[in-house]
């Protein structure tokens, strides 16, 4: 990755652009093709080069407010995307991760603190038989914990649950299986979004599965998005600090033509590139079932020194970096700073900059 973002950054010394986007779009094929040559991988997945491509494309995004005199997330977005990122939440709900292993204790320990949405990683390990009878399994584990509790942030007053299944069920069959078995045992209206159930490349309308199935990984670009959107996807996990920015907004926008929500999921970043995905999270339409956005961070859960490191953002101890009781509470300070992504660290620039040159 860093190789196909240095020869992302010096092809890009060379493109003259309008917007950001206009850049990416230029650049995004060549990096394309460079990164299959040097990984030998001809199948190479997208998401592998846009990863590479977020510091650049933030940067572009940095250079293009100080070149046009823009100052805040709001104005930065151009026009045509704008409809997609319309609205301010004063709440964000924060999802954390939980793996297969996740004990009885750990899980009840999220709730006690606060949190109501919880990202439950199914398509355990195993061949495909193994796998249902391990998540049926998870499933009442979950609604065993979680299916008696109430939460005043959901229309229902139930706790909402977010399967991630990995991309690991081959079949539509198989997953009417699991959706048949959390309708047996009372979690079904719990259940609010099933995220990338069926392996990169799979085919099939998916539209009345009964439950929200929501794309991740498999919407790499814009037209993957609409390929995905038209088999029946609902919903649509964006990734500003992982797709870039200029592929999320068109993204984003494709959804919102659709009218399909969409929510900001992480890869274990940093507590500024947090706040880039918070800034997304804030404008985005509510969530079905939720008079605000999602968006799922578990920085804090996988990083040996997470306190550190959010003593590095620029307006770290600021209120709407904390997690309070399960929500960030986004004031006006939050929008007028846009979360501080136009500011400096001292931290990173003394990295880049040792001797202050």
């Amino acid at each position: 990755m860093y190789a196909v973002l240095e020869f992302a950054s010096q092809l890009a010394r060379t493109v003259p652009f309008e917007t950001p986007i206009d850049l990416l779009e230029e650049i995004y094929p060549s990096a394309c093709a460079y990164a299959k040559t040097i990984t030998q991988r001809p199948d190479l997945r997208a998401t592998f080069v846009l990863n590479a491509l977020v510091s650049l494309d933030n940067a572009a995004w940095l250079l293009y407010a100080k070149e046009t005199g823009i100052e805040s997330f709001d104005d930065l977005i151009p026009e045509p995307y704008r409809p997609a990122l319309s609205h301010r939440h004063s709440l964000l709900a924060s999802i954390p991760a939980v793996g297969f292993g996740s004990t009885d204790d750990e899980l009840r320990s999220l709730a006690d603190a606060g949190y109501f949405v919880i990202k439950v990683k199914l398509g355990h390990p195993g061949s495909q038989d193994d796998m249902l009878a391990q998540d049926k399994l998870r499933m009442e584990q979950i609604h065993r914990l979680f299916g008696g509790r109430e939460t005043a942030h959901t229309a229902s007053g139930r706790i909402p649950y977010y399967l991630d299944l990995n991309g690991r069920y081959d079949s539509i069959d198989r997953l009417h299986a699991l959706i048949d078995h959390a309708d047996a045992i009372g979690a079904l209206d719990h259940i609010l979004v099933v995220e990338e159930p069926f392996p990169e490349g799979y085919e099939a309308d998916v539209s009345q599965v009964g439950v929200r199935l929501a794309a991740d990984e498999g919407a790499h670009t814009d037209a993957d998005a609409r390929r995905l959107l038209d088999m029946g996807y609902g919903a649509i996990a964006l990734k500003p600090v992982a797709k870039t920015v200029s592929m999320t907004l068109k993204i984003a926008a494709e959804a919102h033509r659709r009218n399909i929500p969409c929510f900001c999921a992480d890869l274990t970043v940093n507590p500024i590139l947090v706040d880039w995905n918070k800034s997304f999270a804030a404008r985005l339409t509510p969530f079905p079932g939720l008079d605000f956005g999602l968006l799922e961070t578990n920085g804090h859960q996988n990083y040996r020194n997470w306190d550190r490191m959010v003593s590095y953002h620029p307006f770290a101890g600021a209120s709407w970096m904390r997690v309070d009781d399960g929500v960030f509470r986004l004031n006006d300070d939050f929008y007028e700073h846009s979360g501080g992504i136009f500011e400096l660290s001292r931290h990173y620039l003394d990295e880049v900059l040792p001797n202050g040159t």
